[in-house]
């Protein structure tokens, strides 16, 4: 029996164990996630382990939900302390599951605890952690991390005074414009107040759309983000869509996709001349639980997998740029269904890459089947490699389970006499830290 989250987990030969070995210790470069700018620039630090843990983690939350947990103790008024006790007594069922990866993968790198956490160990763990969490803030997981770089996320009318570099970490903007494609009556307005004009026609929107987005770039934003449910099968005109625009209020939902995606690509021009990575993050379906959304808000756990994405209209969009309007773009799918389509996809338009396994597919057996995808219809060797998506500073644990898993694949395959070595190595070190290095001109 191997040691309980020894330094072979997930590493199932030597070949595996060596290629680890290379990039194990590697800086980490998130280039997508949740974090609060501003606890950052705090360097804030935690009141207990129930605290950093449960206080924004959704894939907890979700899977309390699931083993029967009350909501008192999931985002409801109870204490850290009960609420830490309560997700401890589920994690014994959580074989496969990441989050028992996860969990164990913390308990030992940011506390130095070794043992499995379950009812009967809780409240031990809670306070050899507690004890540990004295001397533990913001900056102390960054730092331990060794993590160079952090890509918030933030909504193009945000302040970013609170975004720069605080020890060896260089904390930077992502424009997410979800809101202002969704045209709300009330963001415009709130649009206008920041640019210094009301937003009336197209015209205006998308002025205001490259103003903030130089702010954005003169505070280090280097990459976007947009989370949608699915690519339009139909782009209007530019006549079409100021039209559109002025009737935005009285819109049927097949104008208001159409309008969507003029502006989505009018968006990715704009991202190529200011040398900005895309990312387009599709295929889910937010807030199915009506009621739940109502006393929890967004992001708290009541999202899911939606049907998979029409390829003809994947390549619709991109028929809408030319090479040389296209910028570097970052594909993640929900459903991975669509792997190998999209996959392939990416060999037709240049600067066309396939992300991470996202969301409910970053576990074990979804990384591996990402990786393999890629490898097999695209090219593993270009890939930008692990971001956390999360809103948990010590989620950085995340990378090395999949640095461990990347390791896995490639040893694997050395171990059967079908790759080199010494290319194995070579390409880790590029998917885990220099390819997204470089294509961010960190």
């Amino acid at each position: 029996m191997k040691n309980f989250y020894g330094e072979e987990l997930l590493l199932s030969s030597g070949s595996a164990k060596e290629i680890y070995g290379e990039v194990k210790d590697l800086p980490v470069i998130d280039y997508h996630c949740h974090l609060d700018r501003n606890k950052i620039k705090a360097d804030a630090q935690f009141s207990d382990i129930g605290q950093l843990w449960l206080s924004g983690d959704h894939y907890k939350w979700r899977t309390m939900r699931l083993c029967g947990v009350d909501e008192e103790y999931i985002t409801g008024g109870a204490s850290y302390h009960d609420k830490f006790l309560k997700y401890a007594e589920i994690v014994p069922q959580l074989a496969g599951n990441p989050l028992y990866y996860w969990t164990h993968l913390e308990l030992r790198q940011v506390f130095g605890i070794c043992e499995p956490l379950n009812g009967a160990s809780a409240e031990r763990i809670y306070k050899q952690a507690n004890e540990k969490l004295k001397n533990i803030s913001v900056g102390t997981l960054l730092q331990q991390y060794k993590v160079e770089y952090v890509a918030t996320t933030d909504d193009p009318c945000d302040d970013l005074s609170a975004h720069g570099r605080y020890g060896g970490t260089v904390v930077a903007p992502t424009f997410r414009p979800d809101k202002l494609l969704a045209l709300d009556g009330a963001y415009l307005r709130r649009l206008g107040e920041v640019v210094g004009y009301e937003i009336t026609t197209l015209a205006d929107l998308l002025r205001a759309a490259e103003e903030r987005l130089q702010y954005f770039v003169a505070h280090g934003c280097r990459i976007s983000d947009h989370g949608f449910l699915k690519f339009p099968s139909r782009y209007p005109s530019r006549a079409e869509a100021e039209r559109l625009f002025l009737r935005r209020g009285e819109l049927s939902a097949a104008e208001r996709e159409e309008l969507f995606g003029y502006l989505l690509v009018e968006l990715a021009k704009l991202y190529k001349k200011y040398g900005i990575v895309m990312q387009l993050h599709f295929a889910v379906t937010r807030n199915v639980n009506e009621k739940m959304f109502e006393r929890c808000g967004a992001d708290a756990g009541f999202d899911v997998i939606a049907d998979g994405t029409r390829i003809e209209d994947v390549i619709g969009y991109f028929r809408q740029l030319t090479d040389d309007e296209r910028p570097e773009t970052i594909l993640y799918t929900l459903n991975d269904s669509d792997l190998p389509a999209l996959a392939a996809l990416t060999g037709a338009y240049c600067h066309v890459k396939m992300g991470a396994a996202w969301w409910f597919n970053d576990t074990v057996q979804g990384i591996r089947k990402n990786l393999s995808t890629i490898a097999e219809y695209s090219v593993l060797g270009t890939n930008y490699g692990m971001l956390t998506d999360s809103r948990s500073f010590s989620s950085y644990a995340r990378f090395d389970f999949f640095r461990r898993i990347l390791s896995d694949y490639l040893g694997d395959l050395v171990e059967k006499g079908e790759y080199d070595m010494a290319a194995a190595k070579e390409l880790a070190r590029n998917v885990c830290y220099f390819n997204i290095k470089k294509a961010l001109g960190i």
